[in-house]
């Protein structure tokens, strides 16, 4: 007995390894999305964009925030159909990391002065975004390649991105008071340790899949159930989009908070949203997910919209903590209901379509969250992301607890 259990502990050592591994690749490229949130208008005034007014800064940084996430939607399936196609991903784990790497120096380089047109800056930035999705949608299908329940997994991959998100927000603040472009600087770091990291993580792919994109996409086409976890993780990223740039620069403007302060306040979302991650992946290995995903996205759409209400700091910061709580519900239940529900040989397109409608979800929150800002203020535009994450959740509810899922490996049916 003592033998077999040994055994059993040898066999999932490697595998606890690369969990961990690959959870600290998925944190360092959300780490080093998230630094540049709180000063991000300060940073695209210092890369010379002409932002006089308000709505002018949010406009510019809804661009450079958005020619990032416009990369990872365009290339986010392409990289799940060359890992799919080739039977490995930790190469192109490690190609997206050094990619993104360099893109991230690239734009202190080319930044610095201003000397370079803002344009240029923006297609440096898309070029930035192309690789970085490679490393952070591979590693996540990489979690799902692990043995152990898929809630597990995911819970591994979204305590990485909530703590990704946690640090990121505070201490990017913070360096933000040292030097605009330090959190260029060090986001670029990250990924680089990023890509060293993946090349020590073994490839557990399926092998020998010749399968093509349009096969896979035709076989995902099958499995409609898919839509929920899709259109539950774009309202979801659209809420983080809109939070991540309305949200700093409402902040800031109606309490007077600097960087460092305006990421403290973002890092209460993102803290309960870390801590609460793995535990609630393995709740909804144990209860399913139907339960977490649709009582934390009501009570998500709620909270965005109480967030705004508040009329002091002091209860916006519990109302984000709130946020965070609601947002821990839906993340890693979502995120393993694509593992349930995609075919192994499928894995990673199916994340990869994940995340390209998440990311469609982000570009939403930015264009949304500065369009509505503009027209008609910042009260109605928090009523709309509030309103657009309850709403959508509500009309999926009666055939989401309807649909018939297949048990998880922990507790299958």
């Amino acid at each position: 007995m003592g033998h077999r259990l040994a055994a059993r502990r040898d066999a999932l050592a490697p595998v606890q390894r690369d969990r961990v591994a690959l959870a600290l690749v998925v944190f360092a490229v959300l780490f080093g999305q998230v630094l540049l949130y709180p000063g991000v208008t300060d940073l695209v005034a210092a890369l010379g964009a002409h932002a006089g007014s308000a709505t002018g800064a949010l406009d510019a940084s809804a661009w450079f925030l958005g020619a990032e996430f416009v990369g990872f939607v365009l290339c986010a399936g392409l990289w799940g159909h060359l890992s799919d196609r080739t039977g490995r991903r930790t190469p192109f784990v490690v190609a997206g990391a050094l990619g993104g790497a360099l893109g991230y120096l690239v734009l202190v380089l080319l930044g610095r002065g201003g000397a370079l047109a803002y344009e240029w800056l923006l297609l440096a930035r898309f070029v930035q975004g192309a690789f970085t999705i490679g490393a952070f949608s591979l590693s996540m299908t990489m979690l799902m390649d692990l043995e152990g329940g898929h809630g597990k997994n995911m819970g591994a991959a979204g305590i990485a991105i909530g703590s990704g998100t946690a640090l990121g927000a505070p201490v990017g603040g913070q360096l933000y008071e040292m030097g605009v472009f330090v959190p260029l600087l060090v986001a670029g770091g990250a990924l680089g340790g990023a890509a060293l990291l993946a090349t020590r993580v073994a490839d557990r792919a399926p092998s020998g899949t010749t399968t093509g994109l349009g096969d896979a996409l035709a076989r995902l086409r099958e499995t409609p159930a898919l839509s929920f976890p899709y259109a539950f993780g774009f309202m979801d990223r659209l809420t983080a989009g809109f939070f991540a740039l309305v949200g700093t620069v409402y902040f800031r403007e109606t309490f007077g908070l600097d960087a460092g302060s305006a990421g403290l306040v973002l890092g209460l979302f993102f803290a309960p949203f870390a801590l609460l991650q793995y535990p609630m992946g393995v709740l909804s290995d144990r209860v399913g997910r139907k339960l977490p995903v649709a009582v934390g996205s009501l009570c998500y759409g709620a909270v965005v919209v109480a967030v705004y209400l508040a009329p002091t700091l002091a209860l916006a910061a519990v109302a984000m903590v709130c946020l965070g709580v609601a947002g821990a519900f839906v993340s890693p239940a979502t995120m393993a209901l694509v593992t349930d529900l995609a075919n192994a040989d499928d894995r990673g397109v199916a994340m990869g379509g994940f995340n390209v409608f998440g990311n469609l979800g982000f570009l939403g929150g930015f264009a949304v969250g500065s369009a509505v800002v503009e027209a008609a203020g910042y009260g109605a535009a928090f009523l709309t992301a509030g309103l657009l994450e309850a709403g959508v959740v509500a009309l999926a509810l009666p055939a989401f607890l309807r649909l018939d899922l297949p048990g998880s490996p922990t507790n299958p049916k």
